[in-house]
């Protein structure tokens, strides 16, 4: 049988690639050197209108350099760009959409631009694809969101255009490889261009123009928390958490959240842990950026490996020093890998513990309301229960043996579930309430033109919530009205704890489906930050052994 397939070329993107590239040949000064002076006509030579372009913004490192160049090219040549990239934190990252530059986003997080999206999708300035987990946004670098053209960032590149990206290599090898592998263009700042690197993150092979730009990227300590800001209310829920949830489940490897509520819990495993008799039981195996916070656990011998995300400024020394305990290169530097992280999270731990700006009576949650858009970052991928998983672990059984659905879900069949928390105040930052009856996710969904909402963790992935009124554990619910009155029971005053009936609360206390502070054998008065293994950020420079280097704002001491 003959077969007739169409007639067309097939090698359009590396033509027109090549095509870009001599237009932009001008601009090499010696191999793939460009002068920082010649970005923004760089940037106009390379890219074209409605292509699909990713500016490296992770959650620390920032091709802030690239960023500002962008803002500067003529939007007469270049305009209407869809932008995909994880994180958007610098002011440029939004001013390309102010000045027409580009139209589309699709992200992950937002940080501190979150209010700023809000405004531009109500002003029509900027149309939303979605709000993705950062792994879900790698994915889809790989399928139908790859990059045309990518602007990066690294500490070091040689003349040929090697690349070191150090500490913090986050996002860059997912955005390179999927850019470079289909006929991209790969755009990198660098800090330094030296005669030799001390490794080779990303093969020069894969980069086209390397800029050494007139000062290093900006990069944020995202993940450091002083322990001086920690309220008693806080360790109040860690203790919790500990004693109900670590402690009850056995919970070896893990991913905590990034606020307060998980760095109380790190500086209490030390102190009230170990009174505990839970070293060596718990907390061994994290799937974490180096959170200063966890020093002590670490100088304490709780943690058998930490694999990172990014890095976090400060930590350099002290990871270089443990490196039997962090994924450290034989060049001496730490090597994270974000993409390999969310594949962990997703897959390889037992819990995620985070926190969350608003959970609704079905226990769905979320941090984009009705005025920022934050996005969720990894949260999604480690606060979900992953279906494909098929290794065991004693947590993720316990807590399959417990669900109170798994007869008429899954049958006879043997099955695990992961620990998915949050660690919620009822009342939040200038009152605003942690449990509402809608979330805000829904008007923003509507005034976005979204065709779902953007929820955070869905309710049936949620296992326990952690409040300062108790532990609702979730899973151990045999129906949604179940689940709505444990909700219910630790919401306290807010408008979804006022409907909670004290008859029906207790029911649930009998059963083990909500523990009060008391249940848990928690002496309230006790909970205070006296229990922290350190006060300060200054503490945790001595629990460091003098490795730890905080950041300047940080050294209120």
């Amino acid at each position: 049988m003959e077969y007739k397939g169409i007639t067309r070329e097939w090698d359009t993107l590396k033509k027109d690639t090549l095509t870009r590239k001599q237009a932009a040949a001008q601009f090499i000064k010696e191999g793939k050197i460009v002068d920082a002076g010649d970005t923004v006509a760089l940037l106009e030579a390379v890219i074209r209108p409605f292509d699909k372009v990713n500016i490296e913004g992770n959650n620390q490192k920032q091709a802030d350099f690239l960023a500002k160049s962008l803002c500067q090219v003529d939007v007469k040549k270049v305009h209407d760009l869809h932008m995909v990239q994880s994180v958007l934190t610098l002011p440029e990252h939004l001013d390309v959409f102010e000045k027409g530059i580009a139209k589309k986003l699709d992200m992950s997080f937002s940080g501190p631009q979150a209010g700023r999206i809000a405004d531009f999708l109500k002003e029509g300035k900027l149309e939303l694809g979605a709000i993705h987990t950062y792994l879900e946004l790698y994915g889809r670098y790989f399928v139908d969101l790859t990059p045309r053209v990518a602007l990066v960032a690294a500490t070091m590149a040689d003349k040929d255009g090697n690349l070191f990206t150090g500490f913090s290599t986050e996002d860059t090898p997912a955005i390179v490889e999927a850019t470079k592998f289909r006929q991209g263009i790969v755009v990198a700042q660098v800090n330094k261009i030296v005669e030799k690197l001390p490794r080779v993150d990303i093969p020069a092979d894969w980069v086209d123009y390397v800029i050494e730009s007139p000062k290093p990227f900006y990069i944020e300590p995202l993940f450091t928390r002083d322990p001086a800001l920690i309220t008693d209310s806080q360790v109040l829920r860690g203790m919790m958490a500990i004693t109900g949830i670590y402690r009850e489940y056995q919970v070896e490897s893990v991913n905590h959240g990034i606020g307060f509520d998980t760095a109380a819990i790190e500086l209490l495993l030390p102190t009230y842990g170990e009174k505990l008799g839970l070293r060596g039981k718990i907390c061994k195996n994290f799937i974490l950026n180096p959170h200063p916070s966890l020093i002590p656990a670490i100088e304490c011998g709780w943690v058998e490996s930490v694999h990172c995300f990014g890095g976090e400024l400060g930590m350099e020394e002290y990871v270089a020093a443990r490196s039997d305990i962090f994924f450290v290169g034989p060049d001496g530097s730490m090597r994270s890998n974000r993409a390999f992280s969310q594949t962990a999270g997703h897959y390889a731990i037992d819990m995620f513990i985070g926190g969350t700006l608003q959970i609704d009576p079905y226990g769905n949650s979320s941090t984009a309301t009705a005025s920022r858009v934050a996005g969720f970052g990894g949260a999604p991928n480690m606060g979900c229960d992953p279906k494909g998983r098929r290794h065991s672990s004693e947590a993720w059984l316990k807590v399959g043996n417990e669900y109170g659905m798994k007869e008429e879900m899954w049958g006879p069949v043997r099955r695990g579930k992961r620990l998915v928390v949050q660690l919620q105040e009822t009342f939040r930052e200038k009152l605003a309430p942690g449990f509402v009856e809608k979330l805000d996710a829904f008007d923003l969904a509507k005034n976005a033109h979204l065709p779902i909402e953007p929820v955070m963790i869905y309710g049936d992935d949620l296992t326990h919530i952690v409040t300062e009124e108790g532990i609702a554990y979730l899973h151990k619910c045999r129906n949604m009205e179940e689940r709505s009155a444990a909700i219910r029971g630790v919401a306290g005053f807010t408008e979804v704890g006022l409907k909670a009936d004290p008859h029906e609360t207790k029911k649930l206390r009998e059963l083990g489906i909500i523990k009060t502070p008391a249940d848990l054998d928690i002496n309230v008065a006790r909970a205070n930050r006296d229990m922290l293994a350190a006060k300060n950020v200054h503490d945790l420079v001595v629990w460091s052994k003098g490795l730890y280097n905080p950041p300047a704002k940080f050294r209120n001491w």
